[in-house]
């Protein structure tokens, strides 16, 4: 018995706890929940802690200060909300209970579908293309707001201008910001500005509100007005956490309208110090300048020379340059008379008739060896004569026939007889003897 205590394992209750809470937190995604508050708490710490029912059940859960602290609207029990949370459970009680991320009211769940549908319809029209965004002017002279002229946005954007670029003129197109016109009056609008073209850049803003308080700047009809805009376009709907459908197509897209007149306008103290900077250096090289030329101007006075000293420099340099042309001349004179002399002695051995004398030497000297190579030649020429007569004597078919021998043709081909089988009878033949011929006419054939 003791034996089996020991094999068996025994959770105590904290250990449990926290077993089963690694479960739930590995075991279930994020998921959205929808139901009716019910025992609403907000203690001191800022932590909110309710209950979610349904007709049959309820569970708890927590919301805690840094989740709820970004909520746009006040829960109360009995309200209808959808929140996103994890599965959790708390340890010290080992109770159940969901902690909630993220919480809004039950109407807004079908405008928020409704608003991911067109996301993600105009993200694939390429409305939302980095590649199609127009850049801002570093320098506007006109700023075109696009809001209500009642609302807090117009006047933090007036004040935010004012205090950094006063003289920044400003035109205000007013519309509705809310409702069901507001939409169409808002891309009507932004047409307008377009075709009056009388701004740089145009901010389209309104204040903060509820996704629906928000939803005229997520409709189609503005997305594409902002999108067919030549103008750029800032958007600044809301606060930090609002997105609408107007800030993913303009341009840019700014947190705040405080922001957004930020943004657009230059600040004038930044432009006051950058042109204190600009002046000081300016300064610096202006009088840098100036001493560079004053130092100039102290060079070429110590250069000057006095009329008098430069007259006399002159002088001296006048009679340096004569006599240096002087001796130049004495020494091209002496080249000359040099060269002359080279000249005539060229000209003697150029006289005609020590010309006619060379020429004759040569005439004779070359008749001489013309005449040798005459002789060799002949002699050459004579034994060669001599040595071919005896070669063709050897060989010529007239020696053949000298000693006795004869040879035969046909007249009519004079072609040679070599074999009885050319003969026919009555052929002519010519038959060829050492001293003259005769014909003769085959009578008989004699085949051996």
């Amino acid at each position: 018995m003791t034996d089996d205590i020991q094999l068996r394992d025994i959770y105590n209750v904290t250990r449990l706890n926290r077993e089963v809470r690694s479960v739930l937190d590995t075991g279930f995604p994020l998921i959205w929940l929808e139901g009716e508050i019910s025992n609403l708490a907000c203690p001191a710490s800022g932590h909110w802690y309710l209950s979610l029912k349904d007709s049959t059940a309820q569970v708890r859960c927590a919301m805690f200060r840094t989740r709820n602290r970004l909520l746009k609207f006040v829960p109360r029990n009995g309200m209808q909300v959808i929140v996103r949370a994890k599965v959790g459970l708390y340890e010290p009680r080992g109770e159940f209970q969901l902690v909630i991320e993220h919480m809004e009211e039950a109407g807004e769940g079908a405008l928020r579908q409704q608003f991911e549908q067109l996301k993600n319809k105009l993200n694939t029209l390429g409305l939302f293309s980095s590649e199609i965004k127009k850049s801002l002017p570093g320098m506007p002279k006109r700023i075109g707001v696009i809001t209500s002229p009642t609302g807090a946005a117009i006047h933090d954007v007036l004040t935010t201008l004012k205090r950094r670029f006063s003289s920044l003129e400003v035109i205000i197109y007013p519309v509705s910001v809310q409702g069901k016109p507001a939409a169409e009056d808002i891309s009507k609008t932004i047409k307008l500005a377009n075709k009056r073209n009388e701004c740089d850049v145009l901010l389209v803003t309104r204040g903060g509100g509820s996704l629906e308080d928000l939803w005229s700047f997520n409709e189609e009809t503005v997305a594409y007005a902002i999108y067919e805009s030549t103008i750029p376009v800032i958007s600044a709907v809301g606060h930090d956490i609002d997105f609408t459908i107007a800030d993913f197509v303009a341009d840019v897209r700014a947190a705040t309208p405080t922001a957004a007149a930020e943004l657009v306008s230059p600040d004038t103290k930044h432009l006051v110090k950058q042109l204190n900077i600009y002046q000081s250096r300016l300064n610096k090289m202006i009088t840098s300048k100036i001493q560079y030329k004053k130092e100039k101007v102290k060079q070429l006075a110590k250069n000057i020379i006095h009329p008098g000293r430069y007259i006399e420099q002159t002088n001296q340099r006048l009679d340096e340059i004569t006599y240096r042309l002087k001796k130049t001349i004495q020494s091209n004179i002496t080249g000359y008379k040099l060269e002359l002399n080279q000249i005539g002695s060229r000209f003697t051995l150029l006289d005609p008739s020590h010309q006619i004398h060379l020429q004759q030497e040569k005439i004779t000297h070359f008749f001489q060896r013309l005449k040798t190579a005459q002789v060799n030649k002949l002699n050459k020429l004579g034994q060669r004569f001599i040595h071919s007569t005896s070669t063709l004597d050897a060989i010529s078919p007239l020696a053949t026939l000298d000693r006795g021998y004869a040879y035969v043709k046909l007249p009519k081909t004079d072609t040679i007889i070599r074999s009885s089988k050319q003969l026919r009878i009555n052929d002519k033949v010519e038959t060829r003897l050492a001293t003259g011929s005769f014909t003769a006419v085959v009578n008989k054939i004699i085949d051996k």
